[in-house]
């Protein structure tokens, strides 16, 4: 039976006024602190150890997955260039792709919520990865183009039930935590795949070699997740069961009080709408990710100028992973920390990036990747962290699909007008970037105000947002 979070309880006792087994009532008037089966998987200790379990083996699987999708994205743009698309056509692939990848979350994201069938929509996403080897047997771009928008459909349709289970299971470890540790080991397949790459193209064997290769890393997903699936196969329970364990273990008085907190969490969860601050905060996001070139853009034009040698390419975004991963833990302890300040980060860090990227410098190239990779980090890890504190369990599901379309509309915005910029001027380009992470920040500042607020939902992190 699906968990649909603590509030849903209380709330249902609420409704009926009535005895323990009173038949009006929607859900029997079982608290988490008194449930038996909340309790049975051990201690907290227990659930922390589980918790780690998940995050881990999903990290296993993204850093295969990541082998074989990264290992792919570090040469689109030159592998597009020569199968005859222009820069517009290379900047409208890699918005396409990221808007499939990211648009269908709101309906998959809705049908995690609904089903609970977290694992089934993390697998048959993961299994549309297998289009990225099929790249080998693309004749023209526009082949090329449906291969990894499909593959980007599937990361539609695994990654808000994967997310979600990250987020039950990183409630036990610190969100920030948990999510870094995900981002980290994704980011070694990151970096993993385009090293291969690289070495595949320097020993002269070609783009339909490499892309070959990728069967191997692709068809392991596919076993990881189901050794994971097999070692914890509920785990939306863990966020439930270790606070049910902990308030079992403090006796009738904890329970007492448990159910009074519980009671208090229904009076605020009757207001079934996403929080004033969720909003303020998928619109700063929008306008932090529009602002960001695409890779595949960048590429492109360090191809076509010949600002790096093709081989050195994969390279370079190999090392852009490898800061991604790096700094993917050291921003989810900040977030801990300091909570949503530290996105702080993501317009700093951004406005130099096109500056760099679109130069025709060997040495400001690889500046531009460290940079690159360093938001990145930031995105993948504080942007996804953050929805899980600032929304409730039940409907964590939902607003990840939500926050994700925004995300993949601005992305899709963003390649589109510089794909378009790019032939028409780089001053034009880089004027377009800066201009959105700049006024992304005053709705940074908006989020840190609603976050303090009453309302906003906010939690543990209101008090480093309201920094800002």
């Amino acid at each position: 039976m699906g968990f649909t979070g603590p509030a849903a309880v209380p709330a249902a006792e609420e409704r009926a006024a009535g005895p323990p087994n009173h038949p009006g009532m929607d859900t029997p008037p079982v608290t988490s602190a008194t449930t038996p089966a909340d309790t049975s998987a051990g201690p907290p200790g227990e659930f922390k150890r589980q918790a780690y379990q998940v995050i881990l083996l999903l990290g296993l699987v993204s850093l295969l997955g990541d082998i074989t999708y990264e290992g792919a994205r570090s040469i689109t743009g030159p592998y597009l260039s020569v199968l005859g698309a222009s820069a517009a056509a290379v900047g409208l692939v890699a918005g396409a792709g990221e808007f499939a990848g990211y648009g269908l979350r709101l309906l998959s994201g809705y049908l995690a919520d609904r089903t609970a069938r977290y694992w089934t929509l993390t697998i048959i996403g993961y299994a549309m990865l297998l289009a990225i080897p099929l790249l080998a047997l693309a004749g023209r771009w526009e082949v090329a183009a449906g291969f990894l928008v499909l593959e980007r459909l599937g990361k539609a349709v695994r990654a808000p039930a994967r997310d979600a289970i990250l987020s039950h299971a990183s409630k036990e470890v610190g969100r920030g935590w948990g999510f870094g540790i995900h981002e980290a080991l994704d980011q070694v397949g990151a970096l993993l795949g385009p090293v291969l790459f690289s070495a595949v193209l320097l020993l002269g064997g070609g783009y339909r070699v490499a892309f070959s290769l990728l069967w191997v890393p692709a068809v392991l997903v596919l076993v990881m997740l189901a050794v994971a699936r097999a070692r914890v196969p509920a785990p939306e329970t863990l966020e439930a069961g270790a606070a049910g364990a902990r308030a079992g273990a403090s006796g009738a008085e904890g329970r007492s009080g448990a159910r009074g907190a519980d009671m208090g969490a229904a009076g605020t969860a009757r207001e079934r709408r996403l929080p004033r601050v969720f909003w303020y905060y998928a619109l700063f996001s929008v306008l932090a990710a529009a602002g960001l070139a695409s890779f595949p853009l960048v590429a492109y034009h360090w191809r076509a100028q010949a600002v790096v040698p093709e081989a050195h390419i994969p390279l370079l975004y190999a090392l852009a992973m490898g800061v991604d991963a790096l700094v993917a833990l050291a921003v989810g302890k900040a977030y801990d920390r300091v909570g949503l300040a530290a996105l702080v980060a993501v317009p700093v860090l951004t406005v130099p990036v096109p500056f760099l990227a679109f130069s025709r410098a060997y040495g400001l190239a690889v500046a531009a990747a460290v940079l690159w990779g360093a938001v990145m980090a930031v995105h993948e890890t504080v942007m996804r962290a953050g929805i899980a504190d600032l929304t409730p369990p039940e409907r964590r599901g939902l607003a990840y699909g939500i926050f994700n379309a925004a995300y993949g509309g601005a992305l899709l915005l963003g390649a589109v007008a510089m794909g378009f910029l790019y032939e028409v001027s780089l001053a034009g380009l880089i004027g377009f970037a800066v201009a959105l992470e700049l006024a992304s920040l005053p709705l940074l500042v908006l989020v840190g105000r609603a976050a303090a607020g009453p309302a906003g939902g906010g939690g543990s992190v209101a008090g480093g947002v309201s920094a800002l």
